[in-house]
């Protein structure tokens, strides 16, 4: 089973009912399955969180001193 690909939806229809029958009965690729779920709702949640602006304006202002040295 690709996990990314089961948690994204991205099989066909089929695949995916197959994989979600196989979890109602297997307890470690469901425990598999929910480890990932978690890990991938983290990283969509940080992907969507911005700096602050001065704290942006910090890190742009630090990078450029950086390139131009």
């Amino acid at each position: 089973m690709d996990l990314e690909e089961y948690l994204h939806h991205e099989l066909e229809r089929h695949e995916y009912a197959d994989i979600s029958e196989h979890l109602a009965r297997c307890t470690d690729c469901s425990d598999e399955v929910h480890i990932g779920r978690v890990l991938t709702d983290a990283v969509k949640r940080a992907c969507r969180d911005t700096a602050p602006e001065d704290l942006r304006l910090q890190v742009i202002t630090s990078l450029r001193i950086t390139i131009a040295h």
